[in-house]
């Protein structure tokens, strides 16, 4: 560890953030007078009552709070915020002067777009009204095969207007993972792009569409939103389909309007990665979204009215909802589509540069990716405005950490964040008030009781162990899709320790009271920071009639990065050749994602299996690592592990 931190707030800076502001307006306003950040983390978990209402009032949020800020329930998982409020989302979000730029779209093919708030209010209101008309009600849900522009953001407020239950993914989704995720959740709308650009090429969707609508009988009405140019003659040639400009015509100068709903009304839909089977729908509950995301961006973040706000994510991703949530900041949205790399490493300092950012949102194998490429933006880029820059998608490595502040502004807040799907929100992230540590992610974050618990169940102050959550939050998801009595929620996060949410990340507490996330405790595979799941590998590759069976594993690389191992067991007489490797990797790449599509592939002649039939990926992944293998009675063939230790084909 560095004797000294990496970085630390001048005096302006700190005194000008909003967190000092929120600090002063406490003492002001409740008389409540506390020190510094840690003082004020122990009053937000100690005083829940006294700390979320002042989130509201600081934060401006518009509603009826009602006279009850927390119902504890019999246990934390059935814990209710502010259950007599009354609000709605896209509402708080839609506030401010109407001439300011809300929406700046850039597009990797150089497409751009600018967008008043004046303009998105009103293309909102033709949302809802189109919706409306069209016989969506509050709780029926409205779905997107969308890219991040401007389109995506108008038709999620439109359905948030009147309680409409939002949920998308990325259009490079294969039809599988799309089916996988909507087929569930029923939406009688869809939206979609026409097409879309990544790295200097241009995707139709026609085919992908036509598969997907043969499936979800229950749409409709299929939006096709024009990116590619294309919207009319794809719209034409589907069933139950328009264009975007044809949906929304009939409603032209539609009146502004906002339905007030539960604090526990259904938000959106997000969805796990679908590690061991068919992705869990996660419903996320509007005020508590609202609630915790107004903390973690203007508080903990410190994003302020006109700031230019960036996050480089995909729809299918809970940064993207993060990112909408800035909106509540008054704040202008910088969207992007396309690879962060074309057509080169620059691209988002040239957007940065041109725009004039304030917060910079990215992954660490981003940043990891621009100091191997050896660009240096510090001497090429203007990026004086730049204030923050937010790391997260997986641990980002002490070395990213120097090279942020030597390479592409040594004033500039590095605020690691971390936290999942599950609440939408962060667990541990920055805070502008105190000293970043070269490999740390500074602590928890306000509202969150975070705690690293051994197996037993018991605090660590010191050794690796697993991030838990002791106390409720407002962003704890509502409930699971078609889980009516709440079995598969509660064995998602309170089984492990019994009345506290156990996150599955394996994490340290440092002596500067900050955090290290060492990654996930469980199989999700994680190249380039992006999540996978193992099940929407199987998927694909056992379509194949070569293929008995499969299980992949993410390999840690010597740079601290992970690729994606896949083992296969061949049918009988089937050769794993030049071909099938070939046709392997295509089925993944089209069924899933490019991302999903594994860096080594390896036949072997058995996989291991729990003696109720599910095949063992930690075990195997433990193996290949070198690492003793936990509960070997649980197996009904280990015999089978022998085959994964010292594979010629997996040495660095």
């Amino acid at each position: 560890m560095r004797a000294t931190p990496l970085w630390t707030p001048d005096e302006t800076r700190r005194k000008s953030s909003n967190m000092a502001r929120f600090m002063e307006w406490l003492k002001q306003r409740q008389g409540i007078s506390l020190t510094d950040y840690r003082a004020l983390h122990a009053f937000s978990i100690e005083r829940p009552e006294e700390f979320w209402p002042a989130i509201w009032e600081f934060c401006d949020l518009r509603g009826e709070r009602g006279d009850v800020v927390l119902d504890p329930g019999a246990e934390m998982m059935a814990a209710r915020f502010f259950p007599k409020a009354r609000l709605n989302y896209a509402q708080n979000l839609l506030r401010g002067e109407g001439g300011r730029t809300a929406l700046v779209f850039r597009g990797e093919d150089k497409a751009r777009a600018r967008i008043s708030m004046e303009k998105l209010r009103a293309t909102v209101a033709m949302v809802r009204a189109a919706l409306l008309a069209e016989g969506v009600r509050a709780g029926d849900r409205v779905a997107a095969i969308m890219p991040n522009m401007a389109q995506t953001i108008m038709a999620f407020l439109g359905a948030a207007s009147f309680g409409g239950v939002w949920s998308s993914c990325s259009p490079d989704f294969g039809p599988r993972g799309i089916l996988d995720r909507f087929g569930q959740i029923e939406p009688k709308v869809l939206l979609a792009c026409d097409g879309y650009y990544y790295n200097g090429r241009r995707f139709d969707l026609r085919d992908k569409l036509k598969e997907v609508m043969a499936r979800l009988p229950g749409v409709e009405k299929l939006v096709i939103i024009d990116y590619t140019g294309q919207a009319q003659e794809v719209a034409a040639g589907l069933e139950r389909a328009v264009t975007w400009d044809d949906f929304l015509a009939p409603f032209a100068g539609a009146r502004e309007q906002y339905d007030p709903l539960p604090f526990d009304h259904p938000l959106y839909i997000l969805f796990s990665s679908g590690t061991t089977g068919v992705p869990k729908c996660i419903v996320h509950r509007a005020g508590g979204i609202l609630l915790k995301h107004a903390s973690e961006l203007i508080v903990q973040g410190d994003v302020r009215p006109a700031d230019r706000l960036f996050y480089f994510s995909t729809c299918g991703w809970m940064m993207w909802n993060w990112l909408v949530s800035g909106l509540l900041a008054e704040a202008t949205l910088l969207l992007y589509d396309g690879s962060p790399f074309h057509p080169g490493p620059e691209a988002l300092f040239d957007y940065a540069q041109d725009e004039a950012m304030t917060h910079l949102g990215t992954s660490a194998k981003f940043l990891d990716a621009v100091r191997k490429s050896g660009l240096e933006p510090v001497k090429e880029f203007d990026l004086s405005a730049l204030r923050t820059i937010f790391s997260t998608g997986s641990p980002l490595s002490p070395e990213d950490f120097s090279f942020v502040h030597a390479s592409i502004k040594a004033d500039v807040h590095l605020a690691s964040i971390s936290g999942g799907t599950d609440i939408c929100g962060c667990f541990v992230a920055g805070n502008p008030s105190e000293p970043v540590w070269r490999g740390e992610i500074q602590g928890p974050v306000l509202g969150m009781a975070v705690d690293v618990f051994d197996e037993t169940g018991k605090p660590l102050r010191q050794g690796k162990g697993e991030l838990v959550c002791t106390r409720p939050f407002p962003s704890q998801p509502l409930k699971f899709w078609n889980d009516a009595d709440g079995a598969r929620y509660r064995g998602a996060y309170y089984e492990r320790f019994p009345g506290i949410w156990h996150h599955g990340d394996y994490a340290e507490w440092t002596p500067h009271g900050g955090i290290i996330i060492h990654g996930r405790s469980d199989a999700t595979l994680n190249p380039g920071g992006v999540r996978i799941g193992t099940a929407e590998i199987y998927a694909q590759v056992e379509k194949l009639p070569q293929i008995v069976e499969s299980l992949a594993i993410g390999q840690k690389m010597p740079d601290g990065d992970e690729r994606i191992v896949l083992f296969v067991r061949l049918a009988e007489a089937a050769v794993l050749d030049e071909e099938l490797t070939k046709r392997i990797k295509t089925a993944i790449r089209c069924g899933a994602s490019p991302r999903h599509v594994p860096a080594v592939i390896v036949a072997v002649e058995d996989i291991p299996r729990t003696k109720s039939g599910k095949i063992v990926e930690i075990a195997v992944r433990d193996v290949v690592h070198g690492r003793p293998v936990r509960n070997i009675e649980a197996l009904a063939n280990p015999q089978a592990l022998d085959l994964f230790r010292d594979l010629p084909q997996l040495e660095l």
